[in-house]
C-alpha cells in the first residue's frame, strides 16, 4: 500500500518475472454513508523495478484516513534507488562512497557526493519501517538505511509542512519536483547540508516560482493589471512601515520584476502562454500557505508551529474566518470556540504558547464552558475543559458504537498535551491484596482453625465492597455465616463420656442440616462477583459435614453412617454447591467457549458438574454447547444433570421457543410422545424440570399448543416412578403455563375463557357445564398416565396450587376484577374448614399479583386483606367472653397467619429490590411480631396485633410464615445490606440452632435471605418487571422443603432461577485522575408516574439505582467534585447488560473528577474548605517577611508538611503540582528574589483555591512581562525588541477589566484578582511617565516624526514604542493633521476636549501631553 500525489491509497502489486511494478490508484466513492473503493483501468501505471518497499519521506506528518501519506522506494532493472511520490519520480539514492564491511549506515547520499564500490551492487529492499529500508549488497550484507524525512531546519521544515497542508496535490506535485530537482546536488535532502542551506535551497525553490510567475507576465499579450504584492508595495501604508522601521534598518521591499538581477535569467526556461494561470495560482496558494504560517509564529511564544490548514475548509465563522469545527451541539459563542479549537486540534500546548493577551479570552471561553458542557462532545473537547471525566465517558460510548479510530486518539493526546493523563479505562481489582487497607479486611473465623482454605468467597474483598461496608465487619459476618468449607463447632462438655457420641452425632446431624442449606445463600451473596480465565480449571469449594470439639482441641467428628444416611445429604446439596461456585462467574467480555464447558466435564457424570451446567445456563452461557454436546449429557442419564441441564438450556434461550431446545424438551414429557411411540419411564423429577423449561423457553409467547399441553399437565398425575411428587408436578405445570401467557391476561387466546374456567375447577371453584372442560383433553395422551380426579371430582389438593401460580401470572399485573373476585378469600365458617390455610396464601399472593398498583406498605392495606369473619374471630381470642370452640379458633388462626404471611410476600414482590422505607418496616414489624408470638424476645410497637396465636396453631406453621416473611423482606432490601435486617437474619441463625429448630426449610430460607440481602457482594438487586417476579415467585414459593432431597411439592433446583430476576443497578463513581474507586454524593430523580408525582433523593457512591423505566437522571452533586449529568429517556426496559451499545454506564463505573482544592471522602469525610485556606497559609507564607523563612523550614525539616505535598493533597492537576514541586526545589530556596518568590506562592494558592489552574501561566506571564520591563528600562539590556509583546499585554489587562466592570458576562466572578490587574497597569504608567528622556523623544517624535537617534538609541526607540502602543498614541503625521484643525482659538484656553473627540482611545494623559507640546 502507498499513496499517490493526490492523497488516494494506491495498491502496487509487484511481478518479479517480469520485473515491473504494476500499481493501481483506488478512487473512493460514498454511497449510502460507506465508503467504497473502485478501480479504474485508467487509473494504473507501471514502473521497471527489481525490489519495491513503501517508505514515508515527502509527508512524514500527513495522513490520508488511518493510513500514512506513503512513497515508494524502487530498485531499478539498472541498479538505481529511485523514490517515487504516485507516478512521479523525486530523485535517486546511492550508498555513500565510504562503505566498508563495519559501517552501519545512517543516511543516503545522492549519485553526485559518491559512488558505489564497482564490485557492490544492490540486489533487494527488505523491512522498510517510515523512513528506514534495508538494503540489500550482493555479497550477503545488509544495511539498514535511512532516509532523510524532513530538514534538520525547522524553519524550512514548517514551510514545507505549511504547503503540504495549504497547497493543492496538483501544485505541491509540482512543488515537489522543484524541492526534489530529480537528484539536483543542492538538493535539500543532502546529507551534508546544514540548516543554511536547507533554507537557501527552500528560498530558490520558491524565488524560482516567483520569477517564472513574474515572466509569465510580463509577456505582451495585452494589459497586465499590477499585481497584489505591487499594489502594496505602493501603498501609503508601505512607506508609512519604511519610515517606521528604517531605525532598524529594514531594508525596503522592491517589485519581483527587479530581483531577476540577483539571479541568472539562462535558469529560465520558456514558459507557454498556458503556464499563466498554473503560476500564478501556484504563487497564491504558496503565499497564503506561508503568510499563514508567519502570522501563526507571531503569536508563538515558544516557536512552535500552529498551523490550521490554508484551504478555506470548514464551516465560516461570524468573524469571516473559515474554520474546522468539531461536531457537536453549541448554545454559545464559548462553546462554539472549544469546538472550533477541538476541530483546529488547538490544544493546551498551542494555547500556552500564544501571548496572555490572545490566551487569555481563549481559557476564559473553556473556564466558562467547564462546569456543564453538552453531553454529545467529543472527549477531546472535554480533555481540553479538563474535564477527562467526561472524556473517559465519550471514550467508552464511541468504543460501543465503533473502534476507536487511531485519528480520535490522535487528537485526545493533542487537546491534553503537555498534561499528558493516562485516559485508559480502570479496571477496579477484585483481589483482596489490592483493597482498602482496612484491618477488617482479613477473614477470620473464631470457629476455624485453617483460615487457608478456599470457601468460595475470598475474592468478595475488592476496593469496592470495602468502600461501601469497610467501616464495619459485616461482610466478614457474612462470610462466616455462609462458610460451608470448615468443620462447625460442636459445644459439648469437657469430660467425655459415651453418652456425649449420641449427643454430638444428634448435634452435628442438626448442623448439617444447616451446612447444606448455605450454598444457596452463597450462590446469592457471589452472584457474578468474579473474573476468571478460560485456560483455567472450575473450581468447587469443599462441603464439609464434619464437625470438631473445641473443648477437645478441634478435635473432627464426622457424621456415622451407621446411623444416619449420609448419601441423602450429598447429591442435591453438592448440586447447590456447584451452582454455587458457577454463578460466581461474571459477564464475559467474549463468548463461553464450548471448549471450556467441555474440558471441566467429567468422566463420570457426578452432581458437582449438573450444578455448573446449571450455573452457566443461568448466565446464558449454554448457547456454544452444539446438539451433539447436549445428547452427550442426556445419553448419561444422569439425574441433577439432566435436571440442570434442562433448566439452563431453557434459561440460555430464554423466550426464543428454540425449535431445537424445544424438541429435546417434549422428548421428557410423555403426555407429547405419538402414540405409535414406545413407552418410557420418565421420572416424575425429569418431567417437572421439563415443564418448567417449557415456561421459561416459551415465556410470553402466549404460544397455544404449549399452553393447551401445560394446561393438562396441572390436572395429570405423572406417569413417573413417585407419585408423591405429583404436586410438585402439577405445581411446575402451572408455573410453565402462567409463564407461557405471562401479563396476556384475555388476550392470550381466543378461548381464555375455556383456560380459566379449568384453572378453577382445578383450585376447587364451581363452574357450569364441568364435563365440557375435560372433553378437550386429547384421547391421544400418555397411555400410563391419568387424571387427577375420582369421577368428576378434582383432587385440588394436588392440582390447587398450580393452577393458583398460572392464574397470578396469566393476569400479573392486568389489574383484572373479574379474576380477582373469584379468587375470594374464605369469608364463611364452611369456607375456612374447606380450604387448606396454604391455599389461602396462595389465592392472596395471586390476588395481590394481578392487582398490582393496589398494593401499599402500611398496615391498614395488610389488615384490608383480612375477611371480616376471620378479623372478628381472631379479635375474640383475646376477650374474656370467648365463645369459639377450638376447632374454629384454629382456623381463623390458621387463615389469619397464612393471610399476613402472604400480604408480606406480595409487599416483597411489589417492591422487591427497591429499598422501601415503608415496606421495610412494615415487614421487619411483621417479622418480630411472629418471633415473639413463637418465643417472647423483644417488646413490639404493634398493639392492635392479636397475641397467644401459639395457643391455637403450631409452631411449624409459625416458623414457616416468619421465615418467609423475613426472606420476603431482604427481597425488598436486595443488595443493600441493610444492617438492621442483617442482624436479624443472623439472630434467626443463631436462634434455630439453639432452639433445635434447624430444619432444613427454616435453614435454606434463612441463608437465601442473607445472601439476597448482600446480591452480589451489593453491586446487583432485583428488578420488578413481570419476567422478574415471575422468577422470583419461583424462588419464594411458599413451601419449603423438608429435607435435603425433598422435591415432592417443589423442585429445590427452581429456588435458583432468581438469578433471571437480578439486575447489576450498581454504580461507583472513579476518580478519574487517581483511577481509585471514591465516595460521592449524587442526586438520583425519579420520573413521574400515575401513583406518584416527580421526586428526587440523594445517595452516596458506591449505591445501586432505581429502576430504568423510573429513572430519570443522575446528578453528580457535591462541592467537591465537577458535576455531572446523565439524563436518561422513559424506557419500560430491563437495566442494560455488559456491552449493550447504548449503556451509559462503563460497567457499573462513573468517572468523575474531584476540584483543585478539595479532598475526597476518603481522606477528608467531615470535609475541609475551611482548613484549606488556613494550611496553605500556614505553608506558604503568604507574608513577603516570613516568605523566605517558610520555605526554608520546610526544607530543613521543621515543618511536617511541603507545598507539593499539601498540593498533591488537593488536586491531581499535573500543571499544579510541577509548578508546586519547582517551589521546593533546592535550587528554589537559593534565588534572592524573594518578591518573586512570593507572588508564585500566592498565585499557587489563587489557582488551587479557585480550582483554575489553567490560569497559572496566565499569572505569571503577566508578572514577568512587567518585571522584564522594568528590568530593560533599569539595566539597559534589551529583553524584547518588538511592541507585540506590550500589545498582548495590554489586551489581556483589557479584557480582564471588561469583564470585571460588567462589559462581558463572567458567570463565575472575575477570572483574575482585580488588585492584581490594578497594580500591573498602574505599574506600567508609572514606568512609562517616570522617565523624561521619554517625554523628549516623545515631543520629538511628534513634531518631527522622526525616532530617538544617538546614544542608547536603541533602548530609547524600544521604549517609545512600547509608550506609543500603550497609550494607543496615533501617527505622528494624523496628529499633526489634528492640531492644525483644532489650534485653538482666542477665546479657548485648551485644545483637549477636541482633541479628545479626534482620539478617543488615547489615553488622557498623553492627550494633554500632546496639547502642550504644541502650544
Amino acid at each position: 500500500m502507498a499513496t499517490d500525489d493526490d492523497a488516494a491509497p494506491v495498491v502496487c502489486f509487484f511481478h518479479q518475472e517480469q520485473r515491473k511494478l504494476l500499481s493501481v490508484s483506488l478512487q473512493s466513492v460514498e454511497i449510502n454513508n460507506e465508503i467504497v473503493f473502485d478501480v479504474k483501468p485508467d487509473m494504473s501505471w507501471i514502473i521497471a523495478a527489481v525490489a519495491a518497499s513503501p517508505v514515508m519521506v515527502t509527508r512524514p506528518r500527513v495522513k490520508v484516513g488511518l493510513l500514512p501519506y506513503l512513497d515508494i522506494m524502487v530498485l531499478t532493472p539498472e541498479n538505481a534507488l529511485l523514490l517515487y511520490s504516485g507516478k512521479q519520480c523525486l530523485c535517486r539514492y546511492v550508498l555513500p562512497s565510504c562503505l566498508n564491511q563495519d559501517k552501519i549506515l545512517h543516511d543516503l547520499e545522492l549519485p553526485e557526493t559518491s559512488s558505489l564500490p564497482n564490485d557492490l551492487k544492490i540486489t533487494g529492499l527488505a523491512d522498510a519501517v517510515e523512513g528506514r529500508v534495508n538494503v540489500i549488497v550482493n555479497n550477503r550484507q545488509m544495511f539498514r538505511c535511512a532516509l532523510r524525512q524532513s530538514p534538520s531546519s525547522s524553519l524550512a521544515n514548517d514551510c514545507i509542512t505549511a504547503l503540504a497542508e495549504g497547497l493543492g496535490s496538483s501544485f505541491y506535485r509540482h512543488f515537489l519536483g522543484l524541492l526534489w530537482n530529480d537528484g539536483d546536488p543542492a538538493d535539500i535532502s543532502e546529507a551534508e547540508s546544514s540548516h543554511d542551506s536547507e533554507w537557501d535551497s527552500f528560498c530558490r525553490v520558491i524565488m524560482q516560482i516567483c520569477r517564472k510567475s513574474d515572466i509569465i507576465s510580463q509577456k505582451p499579450s495585452g494589459p497586465v493589471p499590477h499585481s497584489a504584492w505591487d499594489f502594496l508595495l505602493s501603498s501609503q501604508f508601505h512607506n508609512n512601515f519604511c519610515k517606521v522601521n528604517s531605525m532598524f534598518g529594514i531594508s525596503c521591499a522592491v517589485p519581483l520584476g527587479q530581483l531577476e538581477s540577483n539571479f541568472p535569467r539562462s535558469s529560465i526556461e520558456t514558459t507557454q502562454s498556458s503556464e499563466k494561470p498554473f503560476y500564478t495560482e501556484l504563487l497564491m496558494e504558496s503565499l497564503e500557505s506561508l503568510h499563514a504560517l508567519y502570522e501563526s509564529l507571531k503569536l508563538d511564544n515558544l516557536r512552535k508551529s500552529i498551523l490550521s490548514g490554508a484551504k478555506l475548509l470548514g464551516k465560516k465563522l461570524s468573524s469571516g474566518v473559515y474554520c474546522n469545527i468539531t461536531m457537536g451541539s453549541h448554545s454559545s459563542k464559548e462553546e462554539l470556540t472549544v469546538l472550533a479549537m477541538v476541530g483546529e486540534r488547538f490544544g493546551l500546548q498551542q494555547l500556552d504558547s500564544l501571548p496572555s493577551g490572545v490566551s487569555l479570552p481563549l481559557r476564559h471561553a473553556l473556564d466558562k464552558c467547564r462546569d456543564s458542557p453538552p453531553n454529545d462532545w467529543p472527549a477531546a473537547a472535554y480533555v481540553l475543559l479538563g474535564r477527562q471525566d467526561l472524556a473517559m465517558s465519550a471514550l467508552a460510548r464511541e468504543c460501543k458504537y465503533k473502534e476507536i479510530e487511531t485519528l480520535t486518539n490522535v487528537n485526545v493526546i493533542s487537546m491534553s498535551t503537555p498534561y499528558m493523563l493516562n485516559l485508559h479505562p480502570v479496571t477496579i481489582s477484585s483481589t483482596i491484596s489490592d483493597a482498602i487497607g482496612l484491618e477488617g479486611t482479613k477473614f477470620e473465623d473464631t470457629d476455624s482453625v485453617d483460615g487457608s482454605m478456599t470457601d468460595g468467597m475470598e475474592h468478595i474483598f475488592n476496593s469496592s465492597t470495602q468502600l461501601r461496608y469497610g467501616r464495619d465487619l459485616r461482610l466478614n459476618e457474612v462470610r462466616r455465616l455462609l462458610c460451608s468449607s470448615r468443620p462447625v463447632a460442636i459445644q459439648t462438655s469437657a469430660n467425655h463420656s459415651a453418652s456425649d457420641q449420641d449427643l454430638q452425632q444428634a448435634q452435628l446431624w442438626h448442623l448439617a442440616q444447616r451446612t447444606t442449606s448455605l450454598p444457596l445463600g452463597r450462590g446469592a451473596f457471589t452472584l457474578a462477583t468474579i473474573y476468571t480465565l478460560l485456560t483455567e480449571a472450575f473450581t468447587v469449594p469443599k462441603l464439609v459435614l464434619a464437625g470438631r470439639l473445641p473443648a477437645q482441641q478441634n478435635a473432627t467428628v464426622n457424621l456415622d453412617p451407621n446411623i444416619r444416611n449420609i448419601q441423602e445429604l450429598r447429591s442435591w446439596p453438592e448440586f447447590h454447591n456447584a451452582v454455587a461456585a458457577g454463578l460466581r462467574l461474571a459477564p464475559l467480555q467474549g463468548r463461553m467457549s464450548r471448549t471450556w464447558i467441555i474440558y471441566n466435564k467429567p468422566e463420570e457424570p457426578n452432581s458437582v458438574h449438573a450444578g455448573l451446567l446449571l450455573a452457566l445456563g443461568l448466565h446464558g452461557y449454554l448457547r456454544v454447547l452444539s446438539i451433539t454436546d447436549i445428547y452427550q449429557y442426556f445419553y448419561q442419564e444422569h439425574e441433577s444433570t439432566t435436571v440442570g441441564l434442562m433448566l439452563g438450556l431453557a434459561a440460555s434461550y430464554r423466550g426464543t421457543m428454540q425449535p431445537a431446545i424445544s424438541k429435546i424438551l417434549y422428548f421428557h414429557i410423555p403426555v407429547r410422545h405419538p402414540s405409535s411411540y414406545p413407552e418410557l419411564e420418565v421420572p416424575t423429577l425429569h418431567q417437572s424440570a421439563a415443564l418448567m423449561s417449557m415456561g421459561i423457553l416459551y415465556e410470553g409467547s402466549a404460544h397455544p399448543q404449549t399452553m393447551q399441553v401445560l394446561l393438562g399437565e396441572i390436572g395429570r398425575r405423572s406417569g413417573g416412578d413417585n407419585v408423591l411428587e405429583r404436586e410438585g408436578h402439577a405445581v411446575s405445570a402451572g408455573f410453565a403455563l402462567g409463564l407461557v401467557a405471562l401479563g396476556r391476561g384475555e388476550d392470550a387466546l381466543g378461548f381464555i375463557d375455556t383456560f380459566v374456567n379449568r384453572l378453577f375447577l382445578y383450585m376447587g371453584g364451581k363452574v357450569h357445564n364441568e364435563r365440557s372442560h375435560f372433553s378437550t383433553i386429547s384421547m391421544d395422551e400418555n397411555r400410563g398416565s391419568a387424571q387427577m380426579m375420582d369421577g368428576t371430582t378434582v383432587n385440588i389438593d394436588v392440582t390447587a396450587p398450580g393452577a393458583t401460580i398460572a392464574l397470578a401470572l396469566m393476569f400479573l399485573k392486568t389489574e383484572s376484577e373479574a379474576i380477582v373476585s373469584r379468587l375470594s378469600i374464605p369469608n364463611t365458617r364452611f369456607d375456612l374448614q374447606y380450604v387448606r390455610p396454604d391455599f389461602i396464601m396462595l389465592r392472596v399472593i395471586a390476588r395481590n399479583l394481578i392487582m398490582w398498583s393496589r398494593v401499599h406498605p402500611s398496615k391498614d392495606w395488610v389488615w384490608s386483606q383480612i375477611p371480616e369473619i376471620v378479623r372478628c374471630g381472631v379479635e375474640g381470642l383475646g376477650g374474656d367472653t370467648n365463645d369459639i370452640d377450638d376447632m374454629d379458633a384454629e382456623a381463623f388462626i390458621q387463615a389469619y397467619v397464612n393471610i399476613v404471611a402472604g400480604a408480606c410476600i406480595s409487599l416483597g414482590l411489589v417492591f422487591a429490590g427497591t429499598r422501601n422505607g415503608d415496606a421495610q418496616e412494615l415487614l421487619y414489624e411483621f417479622a418480630t411480631y411472629f418471633l415473639n408470638e413463637i418465643k417472647p424476645v423483644s417488646p413490639t410497637s404493634g398493639i392492635f396485633l392479636p397475641r397467644g396465636l401459639s395457643r391455637y396453631i403450631d409452631r411449624g406453621t409459625l416458623e414457616t410464615c416468619l421465615h418467609l416473611i423475613v426472606l420476603s423482606l431482604s427481597v425488598v432490601m436486595a443488595g443493600s445490606g441493610h444492617l438492621q435486617t442483617f442482624r436479624l437474619l443472623r439472630f434467626l441463625r443463631s436462634r434455630n440452632c439453639a432452639d433445635g429448630q434447624s430444619s432444613y426449610g427454616i435453614q435454606m430460607a434463612v441463608s437465601l435471605a442473607i445472601g439476597f440481602l448482600f446480591l452480589g457482594g451489593g453491586m446487583r438487586t432485583f428488578s420488578t418487571n413481570s419476567s422478574s417476579i415471575a422468577a422470583l415467585l419461583i424462588t419464594l414459593y411458599p413451601r419449603l422443603p423438608t429435607g435435603p432431597n425433598d422435591n415432592r411439592c417443589h423442585l429445590q433446583a427452581f429456588r435458583h432461577l432468581y438469578v433471571l430476576a437480578t439486575e447489576a443497578r450498581w454504580i461507583q463513581t472513579v476518580d478519574v485522575d487517581t483511577g481509585l474507586p471514591v465516595y460521592s454524593p449524587i442526586e438520583v430523580t425519579i420520573r413521574e408516574t400515575e401513583h406518584y408525582a416527580e421526586s428526587s433523593f440523594c445517595e452516596v457512591t458506591p449505591c445501586l439505582l432505581p429502576e430504568r423505566a423510573i429513572l430519570k437522571r443522575i446528578r453528580v452533586c457535591g462541592p467537591r467534585y465537577w458535576p455531572q449529568v446523565i439524563d436518561f429517556g422513559p424506557e419500560d426496559k430491563p437495566w442494560w447488560n455488559f456491552g449493550d451499545k447504548n449503556n451509559p454506564f462503563n460497567s457499573g463505573i462513573l468517572y468523575i473528577k474531584r476540584k483543585v482544592g478539595a479532598c475526597s471522602y476518603v481522606d477528608d469525610p467531615i470535609g475541609c474548605q475551611s482548613l484549606l485556606s488556613r494550611a496553605m497559609h500556614k505553608v506558604f507564607g503568604l507574608t513577603s517577611s516570613k516568605a523566605s523563612d517558610t520555605i526554608t523550614d520546610i526544607h530543613s525539616g521543621s515543618s511536617s508538611i511541603t507545598v507539593d505535598q499539601l498540593v498533591g493533597t488537593f488536586s491531581s492537576d499535573p500543571s499544579l503540582i510541577a509548578f508546586a514541586q519547582l517551589c521546593c526545589d533546592p535550587s528554589w530556596c537559593n534565588r534572592s528574589d524573594v518578591d518573586f518568590k512570593e507572588f508564585c506562592l500566592q498565585v499557587l494558592f489563587e489557582c488551587v483555591s479557585k480550582d483554575r489552574p489553567a490560569l497559572l501561566q496566565v499569572y505569571l506571564s503577566l508578572y514577568t512581562k512587567v518585571e522584564s520591563m522594568v528590568d530593560q528600562i533599569t539595566t539597559g539590556a534589551i529583553v524584547c525588541g518588538d511592541s507585540l509583546s506590550i500589545s498582548g499585554f495590554k489586551l489581556a489587562l483589557t479584557y480582564i477589566e471588561a469583564l470585571m466592570t460588567g462589559k462581558l458576562s463572567a458567570p463565575k466572578g472575575e477570572i483574575i484578582q482585580s488588585m492584581f490587574v490594578g497594580s500591573l497597569r498602574k505599574q506600567v504608567e508609572e514606568l512609562l511617565n517616570c522617565s523624561q528622556e521619554l517625554k523628549d523623544d516623545f515631543h520629538k517624535y511628534l513634531k518631527l516624526g522622526k525616532w530617538p537617534d544617538g546614544e542608547s538609541q536603541d533602548k530609547r526607540s524600544i521604549l517609545l514604542s512600547w509608550f506609543l502602543q500603550w497609550f494607543e498614541v496615533p501617527p505622528s503625521s494624523a496628529i499633526r493633521t489634528a492640531i492644525d484643525r483644532v489650534k485653538p482659538k482666542p477665546t479657548v484656553s485648551s485644545s483637549v476636549p477636541l482633541l479628545r473627540l479626534s482620539f478617543p482611545r488615547t489615553h488622557l494623559s498623553v492627550i494633554s501631553e500632546i496639547d502642550g507640546c504644541f502650544k
